[in-house]
């Protein structure tokens, strides 16, 4: 039970409650004492982002951060310029839904399915063989960020690139560590670029504990966010977010890491489980307090 347990910081990524429109999601972490929300930009384009501003705001919530923006990897002109376009939107649409951070997939090395879309098979040789090179794709990347940083900087909206678990480098993500994230962050002003601690992303890193230091320390962190990682791993692994407590990561030896790195915003929890999907929104919202009520917030 959540009794009396201080969720001011808790965030429901509205991912989590897949099901709930964005108002039916807004005001069931309202009544269940949430303090924030993140969005998926689905949900905001369904409504338009000045009124999910206003849904949130008259909820008397924050919005925590707009996922999502990236797919930066595209080689050809066509393909840059779409990118280009697509994240500028995205940006307008944080600063204006009323938040600073934006979170950026980058991007895989072939192409980029949405959550529980199948990856596409290269259809041709030369496709093969250009989709290979995962330094030239980082680097692309990287390039992308530079062309999109000023915009965003005017603004008043963060890139936050978010590394996924390395099996997702082929279709999602080619940055798998939060060592990387920062190396590609560190030539943009912390305010301009920073990264999220995903626990389902980072949590097998031996490395983690010094590049949360690091993210501290550079201030970049700029989410925190929570789920666990479920084995057996679904026919769409993505799809294998669990509630926190149900797997295999330590909350709170990671909440203890990023608490000490100087962390103080809100806390996320983003869920794609197809079972969580079919729950009950409520349900959904009451679980997901409870976890973290008991796995999370005694260690920020």
């Amino acid at each position: 039970m959540t009794s009396g347990a201080d969720l001011s910081r808790l965030s429901l990524n509205t991912a989590t409650t897949k099901g709930l429109t964005l108002v039916d999601a807004v005001d069931g972490a309202a009544r269940a004492g949430y303090g924030a929300v993140g969005l998926w930009r689905d949900r905001v384009q369904e409504i338009g982002a000045d009124k999910a501003a206003k849904v949130v705001a008259d909820a008397g919530l924050r919005v925590s951060s707009l996922c999502r923006g990236g797919f930066l990897t595209a080689a050809d002109d066509a393909g840059i310029a779409s990118a280009l376009e697509d994240n500028k939107t995205a940006i307008v649409e944080a600063a204006t839904v009323g938040t600073s951070e934006l979170v950026f997939v980058v991007g895989g090395l072939g192409a980029n399915p949405g959550p529980g879309e199948p990856a596409r098979t290269p259809t041709d040789a030369a496709e093969r063989d250009a989709g290979r090179d995962v330094v030239a794709t980082r680097q692309r990347v990287a390039d992308r960020i530079g062309d999109l940083a000023p915009f965003a900087a005017e603004h008043g909206v963060r890139i936050v690139l978010e590394p996924l678990h390395p099996m997702f480098a082929a279709d999602r993500a080619v940055v798998s560590t939060l060592k990387q994230a920062l190396d590609l962050a560190a030539p943009h002003p912390a305010d301009v670029v920073g990264v999220v601690v995903d626990t389902y992303h980072v949590w097998w890193d031996p490395d983690l504990e010094a590049q949360v230091a690091r993210a501290g320390a550079e201030g970049r962190i700029a989410s925190y966010q929570v789920c666990d990682w479920l084995l057996p791993l679904a026919a769409d692994p993505l799809l294998s977010r669990g509630y926190m407590g149900d797997g295999y990561v330590d909350f709170p030896t990671i909440t203890r890491w990023v608490t000490a790195a100087g962390y103080t915003g809100d806390v996320e929890v983003e869920i794609f489980n197809q079972q969580i999907w079919d729950t009950a929104g409520d349900a959904v919202i009451r679980t997901v307090a409870e976890r973290y009520a008991a796995l999370v917030q005694p260690y920020l």
